[in-house]
């Protein structure tokens, strides 16, 4: 028998919109999950667990709380956990663990979730349908405003009949097609469309995910009357499985929130949680001046900017492309903060430069935060030989010697390491955290400057600090 928590407990009656309790389930950057796990519990005050699948946490959350999930800096995307079970027993063959993934959707408890995608939907703005959905934008005035409030009455009605229908006895619910076919014979609901989405890891399944998101979509459709679209869907459900860890959810956000500050993207754009991670592992404080060097995009310095306001930052990049996108980035969300009557000013300075003598004083800045280039997609391996090093001693003369910092990402680490051992003493490392950037395994580096003076530690003496001739990226 399957091992499971039941994660939607109802306090209180949710028709009548009282408080109830549900677990949120998040996907956040791998490698960061402890990230996530202290944001939460530092902006919502309640402990979330890691999961065994790197890359999801799960928390507990009320649902007139539900509003703040959507202010944290380090989660891709949100769900609403329906059922979890840790140790599933999945069946040998695989029509048997096929047949009871569709039986098994008309035993889930989905009023609770159910609730909370309705709360969910009125939380946040309508953006037009999901990424290949129909995006045509309307200009939001009374009428189609009021049009769409009756339209979404009729679809929680939809939702709250098929959910309750579950909790009422066998005799009820066989009669419940009738009470349904009364119903829509005065005005007639718009039919919810939804699809099933099924992520799946490990090596001991007798069955793929699309066989899993077929069978049990079938089943969820069956029992809710809803109709399958794979675009323009109004409900996803989802079916997480890792090995033995089965997940059912409802997904809460409609496209990643890594995506909320760039508008202006280049070939090596970091997602915006990724860029969170990162500064909340060197703690910026008020007034630390913080250099991103390679800012590409700009995603590290706006991310800081946004969240850690109360730091200075300077942005700059030796490729005129890259600037140029920083600034529109900029730009860009200096134009959405005074749309919505806000403070527009960002603490955030863009400049191009050579980034093997940069045009800033001898130990003024405090951190320095950047994405260095891997020698993949932009620049090469054998150029990082000789990059890395120049740059790094660059980093070392401007930062403050005893308490400066640097946080460092970077997939090529034979060739950061071999850096690193010939600084002559100037950088420690604390910490590395292990992070999955775009398929690639590379790692965070945090590092302490040491108290050595620039310029006389023994490979200053042997070596100069030359002139930066490479080029990076262009974004």
């Amino acid at each position: 028998a399957a091992c499971c928590y039941l994660v939607c407990d109802r306090l209180t009656d949710s028709k009548s919109g009282d408080v109830i309790t549900v677990t949120i389930g998040a996907t956040v950057p791998t490698g960061f999950e402890h990230t996530a796990a202290e944001e939460v519990k530092e902006k919502i005050g309640v402990a979330a667990r890691i999961s065994k699948d790197r890359g999801r946490i799960y928390f507990p959350i009320t649902t007139d709380k539900l509003f703040q999930v959507h202010l944290l800096r380090s989660v891709d995307n949100l769900f609403v956990v329906v059922e979890e079970y840790d140790h599933y027993q999945f069946k040998q063959s695989k029509e048997e663990t096929l047949l009871e993934l569709q039986q098994l959707a008309s035993k889930l408890p989905w009023t609770n979730a159910l609730e909370v995608w309705k709360l969910n939907g009125t939380l946040k703005k309508k953006k037009g349908h999901r990424k290949g959905g129909n995006t045509t934008k309307v200009k939001p005035n009374r009428n189609t405003t009021e049009v769409a409030a009756a339209d979404t009455e009729q679809q929680l009605h939809q939702v709250a009949s098929a959910a309750e229908g579950q909790l009422e006895a066998e005799s009820a619910a066989d009669a419940e097609p009738c009470e349904q076919d009364s119903q829509e014979a005065a005005p007639e609901a718009k039919v919810i469309k939804f699809r099933v989405t099924c992520n799946r890891a490990g090596d001991k399944h007798s069955f793929s995910s699309n066989e899993a998101a077929r069978d049990f979509g079938g089943a969820v459709q069956e029992f809710f009357q809803w109709k399958a679209d794979m675009t323009k869907f109004d409900i996803e459900v989802l079916l997480n499985i890792h090995n033995e860890e089965m997940v059912i959810g409802i997904a809460l956000t409609e496209e990643s929130l890594h995506r909320r500050n760039i508008s202006h993207f280049g070939p090596t754009t970091l997602r915006s949680t990724l860029c969170y991670g990162m500064l909340r592992l060197c703690k910026p404080q008020a007034s630390d001046v913080i250099l991103d060097p390679m800012c590409g995009t700009g995603a590290i310095p706006l991310e800081g900017a946004i969240e850690f306001s109360s730091s200075f930052y300077i942005a700059g990049d030796n490729n005129d492309m890259a600037v140029n996108r920083t600034v529109n980035n900029i730009c860009h969300i200096q134009k959405r903060r005074a749309d919505k009557d806000r403070i527009s000013g960002l603490p955030i300075d863009t400049v191009q430069w050579d980034l093997c003598s940069l045009p800033i004083r001898t130990s003024s800045v405090d951190i320095i935060i950047t994405d260095m280039p891997f020698g993949k997609r932009m620049g090469s391996k054998k150029k990082n030989w000789d990059l890395y090093p120049l740059c790094l001693r660059e980093m070392a003369r401007v930062c403050r010697p005893g308490s400066g910092k640097a946080v460092l990402l970077t997939q090529d680490k034979k060739c950061f390491a071999k850096a690193i051992s010939r600084m002559g003493g100037l950088w420690r490392k604390l910490h590395t955290v292990w992070v999955n950037v775009g398929g690639l395994h590379a790692g965070v580096y945090l590092l302490k400057r040491t108290g050595a003076v620039f310029g006389q530690t023994p490979e200053d003496v042997h070596e100069s600090r030359g002139i930066c001739e490479f080029k990076l990226r262009p974004g």
